[in-house]
């Protein structure tokens, strides 16, 4: 048998093997209760949301839900074939939003978790598209990041967290001039410069918002010419993020996210452009190290200041679910305050509900008095399909590419992309296919 013809039954063979799959966990348990099938995407929180599994499997007897992590690339697959979860938590992003777009999911206004979100997110959300008529997908969890720093050099050499432009240059200046690394930068991640880096700098510097609603108005004639585009609007906070890279480490360009992590937790520089996914990895070397967060200031006024979000966990219910109602009741009893409020605490995020307490890490109180007043945007890292390699282009810049020139490149792919998109369907159109 040709190599050609073993690959063409092994594909066969996965495929017959996920089918099958589907099909067990469309059925029913081993006790008679009809299965459903939960989508999660978060594997570092497997072990919080599998206690929330197995307490809403011991509350009642008719439903049993089964965990799938198998991913977003299995999860896809599963629409294409018509057997979609009956439940999603999933990473809010271009990817899962098209599912928003194509009207796939259902509406889930009348839910008492729709009712309670933050109104302050409808905008962010609505940023990826949606479905007219419907309430696509509910945020759960809300990652806010921003600068972490360690309290302890700061407090050594006397410096005061800044809040301008001038005042970040004056400190990264006083910790040079006494020998110590302003900041940790780890550029041989692409991820890292486009979350941190990129992000940080754009998101101090203007109005993300403002910026991807006209840009999405301008669609396929974004250019030299046009109203907005990032070649004239990012120019500015692209080349004040290229002036901050004299200020780390000289190894950045061959250090990646763990030797940040590890550096870091040695107290081999005052900052760390990174989110609080960090902290856990920092703790296993340091655990007591007194660290904190703080925006980073891109301008000379405190007004500006602003800390970056992204959905991180966003609940969704698809319209070919093999049981939308058990779904939506397992949703439900996700987003019930008590829930929702303690996964988030376990992964120091935000609960984006429209009551929920502040959280009490001091590692992230220096975000929190942001959040609370709605001084947040959504890193512009993500608000791009996944065709514009938009993290290698921030890598580029801070590797010494020329700005313009990437800033031109984005805008020639954004272009292009925004040529080939379909045009936006309606609820009707979604319910009649």
């Amino acid at each position: 048998m040709s190599s050609r013809s073993i690959r063409a039954v092994r594909v066969a063979a996965a495929a017959a093997v996920l089918a099958l799959g589907g099909a067990m966990l469309a059925g029913c348990s081993a006790d008679g209760r009809e299965t459903i099938r939960f989508a999660f995407s978060k594997r570092e929180a497997l072990e919080f949301m599998n206690g929330l599994v197995d307490e809403y499997n011991a509350s009642q007897d008719e439903v049993r839900v089964e965990m799938d992590t198998s991913g977003i690339d299995v999860v896809s697959a599963s629409f294409v074939r018509g057997n979609p979860p009956d439940v999603m938590l999933a990473n809010y992003n271009y990817e899962v939003a098209r599912y928003v777009q194509r009207c796939a999911l259902t509406d889930l206004s009348d839910t008492e978790a729709a009712a309670n979100t933050n109104e302050d997110l409808a905008p962010l959300m609505a940023q990826y598209g949606t479905c007219e008529g419907r309430v696509s997908a509910i945020p759960y969890s809300v990652m806010a990041a921003s600068v972490i720093y360690n309290r302890e050099i700061f407090d050594e050499h006397g410096v005061e967290v800044p809040q301008t432009w001038e005042e970040l240059l004056a400190a990264c200046e006083t910790f040079e001039a006494a020998g110590v690394t302003p900041i940790y930068a780890t550029f041989k991640d692409d991820w890292t410069v486009g979350q941190g880096w990129y992000d940080y700098a754009a998101g101090g510097s203007l109005d993300v918002l403002d910026f991807f609603d006209r840009l999405a108005q301008e669609g396929a004639d974004v250019g030299a010419d046009s109203e907005v585009s990032f070649e004239r609007d990012f120019a500015e906070p692209m080349e004040r993020m290229v002036q901050l890279t004299e200020f780390t480490n000289e190894d950045a360009a061959s250090r990646g996210y763990g030797d940040g992590n590890l550096a870091f937790a040695n107290g081999e520089a005052a900052m760390y452009l990174q989110g609080p996914w960090a902290f856990s990895e920092i703790a296993k070397t340091a655990e007591d190290l007194d660290l904190g967060t703080f925006p980073l200031p891109m301008t000379d006024d405190p007004d500006d200041l602003a800390v970056r979000v992204n959905m991180d966990l966003a609940g969704m219910v698809p319209v070919e679910a093999a049981n939308p109602e058990a779904g939506r009741d397992f949703l439900e009893f996700l987003f019930q305050p008590e829930n929702i409020e303690a996964y988030n605490a376990s992964q120091l995020g935000f609960t984006p509900t429209a009551d929920a307490p502040t959280p009490d890490d001091p590692r992230i109180e220096g975000m929190s008095e942001f959040y609370a007043e709605g001084r947040f945007y959504q890193g512009p890292s993500v608000l791009v399909p996944r065709t514009i390699p938009i993290n290698g282009y921030a890598q580029a810049m801070v590797l010494g590419s020329d700005t313009g020139q990437m800033l031109r490149t984005i805008d020639a792919d954004w272009a292009r992309v925004a040529f080939r998109a379909p045009a936006p369907r309606t609820d009707a159109q979604g319910a009649d296919e």
